[in-house]
């Protein structure tokens, strides 16, 4: 059995950390680095940063946040938003990234997967995905964080990711993310037994059980959270312990 990952998500926005409900009420939490830091202290496993609106906004990368944040971090760092082509991919690993992830870019360029997985390596290829229920046990694709349907299934699209070569999913519920009622199981498992690579859960965490119930009830191989650290009701050391106690196998 592998080890179980917990993954703090640091969404940048002009420099900062922000976090806010479905884009709305957004509050600043901080410095994006020194935050990365912190968390590296406290035993994450991975660190993500998003810019959540680069897609959205056409703009590119956050190379200098990236460079910064891997000279003082020592835990793998996934990096994601404004992920356009071969070349920023090559540029974000270059500027101190473990894997890159593409959400939008992904859906609307398929052939990127794979291009990045045979110049990279798959385990350098992460596919976020945000996705919503629309009907029993059925889910559709949205991009542009989150603001636009593409009318497209997400048991089909994981599985289509899987054979372009994607090395991981992380997979964001929209109906979850924000309300803190806890992950989004159904969906998960879904997607956990629809594919065999790794799958981190995304999107409703509010409590300390939630972490370990994903775990249990499903097939994931890693769960982030972002407000939940940031403003500091758990630590990655709080829910590693309640894990073990539970007798998940963790890093």
């Amino acid at each position: 059995m592998l080890a179980k990952r917990i993954i703090p998500c640091l969404d940048v926005r002009d420099g900062k950390v922000v976090k806010g409900v479905k884009f709305e009420g957004v509050r600043d939490v901080g410095d994006p680095v020194a935050l990365a830091q912190a968390y590296n202290e406290q035993g994450a496993d991975e660190i993500v940063f998003y810019d959540i609106t680069a897609s959205y906004e056409k703009r590119g990368v956050i190379l200098d946040v990236v460079r910064e944040a891997a000279k003082k971090i020592f835990v793998p760092l996934t990096v994601g938003g404004g992920i356009k082509s071969i070349d920023d991919f090559r540029e974000t690993l270059r500027a101190g990234a473990d894997k890159v992830s593409i959400n939008s870019q992904a859906v609307q360029n398929p052939a990127l997967i794979r291009e990045a997985a045979d110049i990279f390596g798959c385990q350098c290829v992460c596919v976020g995905i945000d996705a919503k229920k629309i009907g029993d046990h059925k889910w559709t694709v949205f991009i542009n964080g989150a603001r636009v349907d593409m009318h497209l299934d997400l048991i089909d699209w994981v599985k289509q990711c899987e054979q372009l070569g994607a090395g991981e999913i992380c997979l964001n519920s929209i109906d979850a993310d924000g309300t803190k009622e806890g992950f989004d199981l159904p969906m998960l498992k879904a997607v956990c037994d629809a594919v065999s690579i790794p799958v981190i859960a995304s999107g409703g965490a509010g409590k300390l059980e939630d972490f370990a119930e994903a775990f249990q009830e499903t097939g994931c191989s890693a769960a982030l959270a972002a407000s939940l650290f940031h403003f500091g009701e758990l630590t990655v050391q709080d829910v590693k312990a309640d894990c073990r106690k539970k007798g998940i196998l963790m890093r």
